[in-house]
């Protein structure tokens, strides 16, 4: 069994959710579909394996400080590809 990701949700209200993620090396989020537009920022240097519906996946780094966005609908899988711990913060924009 592959472990998975700590996720520490930090605000829930009425208009955002905020979830730190935590990854030891190889630990994934499982499958999931975004509900919502989100922003992700690194906290660590993040070395991410994301894997599609369709088979594929793509290795990106997105460097400690650094942020994101994506719009409502993603579905993939987070995998930790790098050798060290990674976390980042995600805000889900209800």
């Amino acid at each position: 069994m592959t472990e998975q990701a700590i996720a520490t949700v930090m605000i829930d209200d009425d208009r955002v959710r905020v979830t730190r993620f935590d990854f030891a090396p190889g630990a994934e989020t499982g499958w999931h579909r975004h509900a919502m537009d989100y922003v992700i920022t690194a906290v660590t240097d993040c070395h991410m394996r994301l894997e599609q519906p369709d088979g594929t996946a793509k290795e990106v780094t997105v460097p400690a400080g650094t942020a994101y966005r994506r719009d409502e609908g993603v579905e993939h899988n987070v995998i930790n590809a790098g050798a060290e711990p990674m976390s980042f913060v995600e805000v889900e924009l209800k």
